[in-house]
């Protein structure tokens, strides 16, 4: 699928998957929410699983689409607020700027994210979201975010505690979005929590 700014470029491409513990009652989501400049992506992860866990997840991803474009510490202390009368979830958030050619991630708990880079001489190949302990709605840490700068080409994958931590086995930044999110769920998806992987690849403008 492709995630358009607002002056009708595709910034980001990008693809999900997941599997629910409980039919179609899942505790996880993702949000894919362009603003002018930019385009944000998130997955929140609702504590344990079933009715209550969604229901806290899709009230996290309401408040993130209505307030896409702001600073991703301020859209997580807004989930807080927003998720104090909820079971609570934890979050991870990527924020894409067009014009900066950055990407700005911040974590909350243990939804894992991975930036694949394009260009096979990068050393590293990727870099990992350092996510805080902590749960949105009920314990915040003191929240830090980071700026990354990007690439056209680069990956970033976000994952669920459902996904099994070595899904970043093998991966490449040249497969597309959805085949690479059915793939991890396909290949490491727990059979004990709800799962889910979401992939964006940054187009550059």
């Amino acid at each position: 699928m492709i995630g358009t700014p607002h002056n009708g470029r595709p910034l980001i491409e990008w693809g999900s998957a997941g599997v629910a513990l409980e039919k179609e009652t899942s505790g996880d989501a993702y949000v894919v929410a362009p603003f002018p400049g930019g385009v944000l992506v998130a997955v929140i992860d609702g504590l344990g699983h079933g009715a209550d866990a969604a229901a806290a997840a899709r009230d996290a991803a309401r408040l993130l689409e209505a307030h896409a474009g702001d600073a991703v510490t301020d859209l997580v202390q807004r989930c807080h607020e927003g998720l104090r009368k909820t079971r609570g979830a934890v979050m991870s958030l990527a924020s894409f700027n067009s014009r900066r050619s950055s990407m700005t991630w911040i974590g909350v708990g243990n939804v894992e994210g991975v930036l694949l880079f394009a260009n096979p001489a990068a050393e590293p190949p990727r870099d990992a979201l350092a996510g805080r302990a902590g749960v949105v709605g009920y314990q915040l840490p003191p929240l830090r975010e980071a700026v990354r700068a990007v690439s056209p080409g680069d990956v970033l994958i976000l994952a669920t505690d459902g996904i099994r931590r070595e899904f970043t086995a093998g991966l490449s930044a040249q497969d597309r979005p959805q085949d690479m999110a059915e793939s991890i769920v396909a290949r490491y998806a727990k059979e004990s929590d709800d799962a889910l992987v979401l992939v964006a690849r940054y187009l550059g403008v």
